[in-house]
């Protein structure tokens, strides 16, 4: 049974190299199946990101976030994995 994690993705500062490697980190969660959605935080609010998933388990979220390019090139500082449980809002019923 799959279940929804959050990863939140800190970033470096270093912009130029976020820049470089977005079309390429952009391209592999296109082709991902278990993203749900994913989006970077709007200026203002320390460089990073927020995406959801659905997997199997910790382990296979862990191997999407070591093989994206943003990881490998180095502009993640930090990714936190945690597996998340809705309970509330009109979309939490897509999370179970």
């Amino acid at each position: 049974m799959s279940s929804t994690f959050a990863v939140i993705y800190t970033y470096t500062d270093d912009t130029d190299l976020r820049e470089a490697t977005r079309p390429t980190h952009r391209d592999y969660l296109r082709g991902l199946d278990t993203l749900l959605v994913a989006g970077a935080w709007v200026p203002g609010e320390a460089p990073g990101g927020l995406l959801i998933f659905r997997a199997e388990d910790k382990a296979a979220v862990q191997a999407i976030v070591d093989e994206d390019p943003y990881t490998k090139a180095g502009v993640v500082a930090d990714a936190q994995i945690r597996e998340w449980a809705p309970p509330l809002g009109p979309l939490a019923g897509q999370f179970t």
